[in-house]
């Protein structure tokens, strides 16, 4: 049985926009980081860790977990 989860989240961070996403299909996922430098949209993207996609299926909070990207 596979799991999938995804999650958008836009934020406003010192005036600038920033979006937030968690994906997960087919037991792999990713978390990217989106904002805008210079007037270009920057993309940063990193895959999951197990541990933090066991987290996501239980339903608890990840501190710190856009914090590395």
């Amino acid at each position: 049985m596979s799991f999938s989860y995804s999650n958008v989240e836009h934020v406003m961070m010192g005036g600038k926009k920033q979006t937030r996403k968690v994906l997960i299909r087919k037991n792999k996922g990713y978390k990217s980081v989106c904002s805008y430098k210079n007037g270009r949209k920057c993309t940063r993207k990193k895959p999951l860790k197990k541990s933090e996609m066991v987290m996501i299926k239980k339903g608890k909070f990840i501190p710190g977990l856009f914090s590395g990207i």
